[in-house]
């Protein structure tokens, strides 16, 4: 039967902070245990303990691939448009008028390259 060692919230900051030079507080890892996005833990009765086997891996999670530049992390996630705001459903972006007589005039939204 193998044995683990279980560390309370501080503990697993104090971990986190020795083995990784990763700092964070203890409210932080209580928010991510509400919110999503911590490491896993366990509970005994309402108290939540961490493994160290467990803060390892979502330390490894959390790191980026080896890079030589800041620009090796640039996604094609964001667009960058030339659109003051957001367009609607079909593209399009609206042109509102103050002065409620007009009609609204639409125009294209094109993407900045």
């Amino acid at each position: 039967m193998s044995t683990h060692r279980f560390l309370r919230r501080k503990a697993a900051s104090d971990y986190l902070h020795e083995t990784h030079g990763l700092d964070r507080a203890p409210s932080t890892l209580a928010k991510l245990a509400v919110t999503g996005g911590g490491p896993v833990f366990r509970r005994i009765g309402r108290v939540p303990y961490y493994t160290p086997d467990n803060l390892d891996e979502w330390v490894a999670s959390k790191l980026s691939a080896p890079m030589r530049s800041t620009s090796d992390t640039a996604s094609p996630k964001a667009e960058i448009t030339d659109c003051p705001t957001q367009p609607d459903a079909g593209g399009e972006q609206q042109d509102s008028d103050n002065d409620g007589g007009e009609k609204s005039r639409t125009r294209e939204c094109r993407s900045v390259t």
